[in-house]
């Protein structure tokens, strides 16, 4: 069994971006953007350039302040705890940053963890690789192939538009404080930020004690 995350706004309470703005004072510009990529108004992929070109300079120091005083999701914890005893592989695929995603990954002990990665050069931010865009599930292609589940046997719990593809490849959809368009196309909603409140259901379609 194999269960799949976002990890800004569903295994971390916060966006990096916009929190990283508040340095530079473009925190509500950053936002803007922000939200309409969740809410898939524009392009995903530009809308990120957009976000980076416009906090280039920021110190590393900086970046990796902000990505550890981000705090984790309410029962996050927990969940992955009760998770692993469940006997589940657990994935999160997110556009944030590396620096923030692979701190969730060591915290919560996320079996797999695939992420943008943030350039610095000389201390400083510069840029952006990008190796998750729109489509997340071809970020975690090979991880798919090597980890082979059935469909039946994937859960997804996401909440922006960019992680409308991970429906697609699981047997059970959650959407987390998501977005409308993740809540027409889910078969569960979570409407607290409470990440243990998937626990019951995944029991239940799984059948699990």
């Amino acid at each position: 069994m194999l269960a799949i995350f976002d990890t800004e706004g569903v295994l971390i309470d916060g966006e990096f971006l916009p929190e990283l703005a508040k340095i530079t004072g473009k925190e509500k510009e950053i936002l803007d953007i922000t939200n309409k990529g969740i809410n898939g108004e524009i392009n995903w992929e530009e809308g990120l350039l957009e976000r980076v070109n416009k906090l280039l300079g920021i110190s590393y120091e900086e970046c990796i302040k902000t990505a550890d005083q981000l705090p984790i999701m309410n029962g996050a914890k927990e969940t992955f705890d009760t998770l692993r005893k469940l006997g589940f592989t657990t994935l999160t695929v997110s556009g944030g940053p590396d620096i923030l995603v692979n701190r969730v990954k060591s915290e919560l002990k996320i079996d797999y963890a695939i992420s943008n990665q943030l350039i610095f050069v000389d201390e400083k931010l510069n840029g952006i690789k990008l190796k998750v865009g729109s489509n997340k599930v071809n970020a975690i292609k090979s991880i798919l192939n090597e980890i082979n589940e059935k469909k039946d046997n994937i859960v997804t719990t996401v909440d922006g538009a960019n992680d409308i593809a991970l429906f697609e490849i699981a047997g059970l959809k959650i959407s987390f404080n998501g977005i409308k368009m993740i809540n027409e196309k889910s078969d569960s909603i979570i409407l607290e930020k409470d990440l243990r409140k998937i626990i019951p259901i995944i029991k239940e379609k799984f059948e699990l004690v």
